[in-house]
């Protein structure tokens, strides 16, 4: 097919259409100059004008990115997009993910694990930012088990030398907390279940701060000690009607999920509230359990750090034998001396006339074993396993000669048949 122009080499104007390899070219038929070798065009009007397409304009360039590659960027958009996240996270997100897969330790990896590195990505962003963003939301949203996105979040964080910040245990409270569905009237949900949000945050960071001085935070995953510690909250705001209903009703009422470790997070936190309500004086003529603690939170919190120091001990329990009389009252300064956390008269042992004339049942129950209860971190109160005592090793007798040798010992010296004829001839004999 003829083409306008001309050949620069022979100046005629009959210029072919030539297809060589499956790429069009322009070569004049005159000279068998090649005019068009390799032009990127997009439409006959380029290709009748000579005009070169830019290479970012083609198809070139969408070629080099691999389908992973593109999957993964839509991946990791399609996520931001529904977290609502700003285009500059979106743009960090991604140029993360592009670089981690031009790694070579995330060539070979499962299918599952590069569909976890998007979301990795995105997680990594918004910790960079201070984004109050947990794991488990990540998780929950791409389907993925949590110890599989773990593995893969720590190896792009040593692959890429990223510098994570932690999260803030406040922040993480605030977001859970503006996911719950109590704050607006609702059809679901009863009109004395409402409660106010700034209360109810308050009130859940105070317990928060709590467990966190009592060692039930650390090492552990915060979004069921955040839902034990709002129930908490939300049934000592209003304890009349709400101390009937179980932590799996609130968490339907809430809309959220119940994470399985949270019954044991309020367990622990029930045992702490209870230890520190046998140390305050005007709760000590009550008989306290579980559901009616719950009742006097708010004034556990205010004095928290004493109770703390008073109801449990700070020091080993080899140091809590030599106390001092009359250290540790409600009535004295807790700050100064270590015996606050002893088992002192003052502080109501069995032989205590404190203790007796208070009349404290909770308090009498926790001072029968003779010493306080040590503020150590569960998995040191209750390891799941004890290493065994090693047995002790009987003493070594000396040797005398006269001790009897096995047949079977004998037999391993024997090395010839004379030797053998000759013992069975002793043994007949």
């Amino acid at each position: 097919m003829a083409a306008r122009g001309r050949c620069p080499e022979c100046g005629s104007e009959s210029l072919v259409e030539d297809a060589h390899y499956a790429q069009q070219q322009l070569v004049c038929a005159a000279c068998g100059c090649v005019l068009s070798e390799g032009l990127l065009t997009t439409t006959y009007t380029d290709e009748e004008h000579l005009r070169e397409v830019a290479y970012s304009q083609s198809t070139g360039q969408k070629e080099q990115l691999s389908r992973c590659l593109q999957r993964g960027i839509r991946r990791v958009q399609d996520l931001c997009k529904v977290l609502q996240l700003p285009a500059v996270f979106e743009e960090t997100a991604v140029s993360y993910f592009q670089r981690a897969l031009q790694l070579p330790a995330f060539h070979l990896v499962s299918l599952e694990k590069k569909e976890l590195l998007g979301g990795c990505c995105v997680f990594v962003t918004c910790r960079q930012h201070n984004w109050p963003l947990t794991m488990g939301t990540i998780c929950s949203l791409l389907y993925a088990k949590q110890d599989l996105f773990a593995s893969v979040y720590l190896s792009l964080q040593k692959e890429l030398a990223l510098s994570v910040p932690a999260l803030s245990l406040a922040d993480l409270v605030t977001t859970h907390l503006n996911s719950f569905r109590l704050f607006q009237p609702a059809a679901n949900v009863p009109a004395p279940f409402l409660e106010d949000k700034e209360q109810l945050l308050a009130r859940t960071l105070g317990i928060v701060e709590l467990a966190s001085e009592a060692w039930l935070v650390t090492g552990r995953h915060p979004v069921p000690i955040v839902t034990a510690a709002a129930f908490l909250a939300w049934q000592s705001l209003r304890p009349g009607p709400r101390l009937s209903c179980p932590l799996a009703r609130f968490c339907r009422l809430a809309g959220v999920d119940l994470p399985p470790p949270a019954h044991l997070r309020l367990k622990e936190l029930l045992e702490i509230l209870l230890g520190m309500a046998s140390k305050l004086s005007w709760l000590c003529a009550f008989d306290l359990d579980k559901k009616t603690v719950v009742k006097h939170i708010g004034d556990l919190l205010q004095h928290r750090v004493f109770l703390l120091k008073n109801a449990f001990s700070q020091q080993d329990g080899e140091e809590q034998q030599d106390t001092a009389p009359g250290q540790g009252s409600p009535g004295q300064d807790p700050v100064g001396t270590g015996s606050l956390d002893k088992d002192t008269p003052g502080q109501g042992s069995p032989s205590s006339p404190v203790a007796q004339e208070q009349g404290c049942p909770s308090a009498g129950k926790r001072q029968r074993g003779g010493t306080l209860r040590p503020l150590l971190p569960p998995c040191l109160l209750h390891p799941r396993k004890r290493l065994r005592a090693a047995a002790p090793s009987a003493p070594a007798s000396a040797c005398t000669g006269d001790e009897p040798i096995s047949d079977s010992e004998i037999e391993e010296y024997l090395r010839s048949p004379q030797e053998i004829q000759a013992f069975r001839r002793a043994k007949a004999w």
